[in-house]
């Protein structure tokens, strides 16, 4: 059974292992010649990892550790800024940008919790794509069928396989249309994305400020639950499952049940026939305000405009080692108007509250993580392909980001099936209860799978 942040605190606390064990054991992994560690992180800091190890251990020792935690390896998805380090973004753009000054403040919360900072893993160039390839830096291979080589996800590609891979045991990822969920999905794990409001964006490489969300990719509900405390600065707490019998969860028919892969179809309606024999109360409910949501993207969006602003000089100076699939892509904000824009604001405050009034009598919203198994690293090549796979793999969590929700993508696929995530999502706010949700659908899958 994989080690869970419970199970490693318990280790730690009982003297069973040592935090200098756990690192030495990710930094193997990593460098084993024959895994994916050379391409799921860009930059490992080794030294400093041990020396924090060395000290968390001491501490511990001493009954000072600063959490029950103190001592546990996670990956930074490249996209943060660590003290003393250049913030590359998954980018060779950034490569002659100043060190950062200070830790970005996710980043510091997992420093005061004592969590050692293993490296920087490798992301889509500057967020920008939910299927997880890297011109510049190469592709991590993900869960499925690694002889052939599918994709991790993205845009948090590397995070996701750190975790799958005990190269880390947790991960600090963002989502913008699903970039923790999508690299959850794909690799069997478990990611989430909280209300944007509750954590802090600063100090991280904007894709969208306005969709932009700082979440944790972990290996159970716990895990992830325990790890967003700490990024959102609020108390640990006893997580407790919800009872399954009476749960209201609605599957959303509009936009998210289409075009869905028959492996992932057939999953995910086993899943929902469990929970039902189970006790949970579901309905297939249409969701119109969903509707709106490619009109609102047609010219781009929010994240071309606000993308293109960030990016409008940097393109300028060096747009010709940018990744063509993404500089196209942030281009498209150059079309918009302010005009534009502005009108996209009071569309989704429409949006969010049309939407929160739909789903307001539910416990959650049900639906696969992604209507795609992950297709290969190889028919990636072909870009027709690609922004077909793209469009497919962000579309429904892009439609609880647009909403201004939570959610979180759990694994629900038996050994030997393509992986295949379930999404629980409620209303911006309901973080808790997502949680508590999620805890024990989790029970019921993993004891099927």
């Amino acid at each position: 059974m994989p080690h869970t942040l419970a199970s490693l605190a318990a280790d730690l606390a009982a003297g069973r292992t040592t935090s200098r064990k756990l690192v030495e054991d990710c930094i193997a992994r990593i460098a084993d010649p024959d895994g994916e560690g050379q391409r799921v992180y860009m930059h490992v800091d080794k030294a400093a990892a041990l020396a924090a190890a060395d000290a968390m251990d001491a501490l511990r020792k001493a009954g000072a550790e600063p959490s029950r935690f103190a001592g546990i390896p996670v990956s930074i998805k490249d996209l943060f800024d660590i003290k003393g380090q250049v913030t590359r973004a998954g980018s060779r753009a950034l490569d002659d940008s100043a060190p950062a000054a200070k830790d970005a403040p996710t980043v510091a919360r997992l420093r005061a919790a004592g969590f050692v900072l293993i490296g920087r893993t490798n992301m889509v160039e500057f967020a920008y794509s939910g299927i997880g390839t890297n011109p510049h830096y190469g592709t991590p291979k993900g869960a499925w069928k690694r002889e052939i080589g599918h994709v991790p996800g993205g845009s948090s590609s590397g995070a996701g396989v750190s975790v799958l891979d005990g190269m880390a045991h947790a991960a600090l990822g963002t989502d913008t249309g699903g970039s923790c969920r999508i690299p959850a999905a794909f690799n069997g794990i478990v990611g989430y994305k909280p209300t944007q409001r509750r954590v802090p964006l600063d100090g991280a490489v904007p894709l969208s400020f306005t969709l932009d969300s700082i979440g944790p990719l972990a290996r159970s509900v716990a895990c992830c639950a325990a790890m967003d405390a700490v990024l959102a600065g609020e108390p640990d707490f006893e997580l407790v499952p919800r009872a399954i019998k009476g749960m209201r969860l609605a599957i959303p028919t509009t936009i998210a049940m289409d075009e869905l892969d028959p492996v992932v179809s057939d999953i995910f309606e086993r899943t929902i026939t469990l929970l039902s024999d189970k006790g949970a109360l579901i309905e297939r409910i249409e969701v119109p305000s969903f509707n709106d949501i490619p009109l609102m993207s047609s010219k781009g969006g929010f994240t071309a405009a606000e993308s293109y602003a960030w990016h409008r000089e940097l393109l300028a100076a060096k747009g010709d080692v940018y990744d063509p699939r993404v500089s196209v892509r942030i281009a498209r904000g150059e079309t918009q108007n302010a005009a534009d824009y502005i009108d996209l604001l009071p569309m989704r405050r429409s949006l969010i509250a049309r939407a929160e009034a739909t789903i307001a009598p539910y416990d959650a919203l049900v639906m696969p993580t992604c209507p795609i198994a992950p297709p290969s690293i190889s028919e990636m090549d072909d870009d027709k392909m690609f922004a077909k796979k793209n469009l497919l793999a962000l579309r429904n969590c892009t439609l609880i980001n647009m909403i201004d929700g939570c959610a979180i993508s759990l694994p629900i696929s038996r050994k030997c099936e393509a992986p295949v995530g379930l999404m629980l999502a409620a209303a911006g706010g309901n973080d808790r209860r997502i949680f508590e949700i999620a805890a024990r659908i989790e029970d019921l899958t993993s004891s099927q799978r």
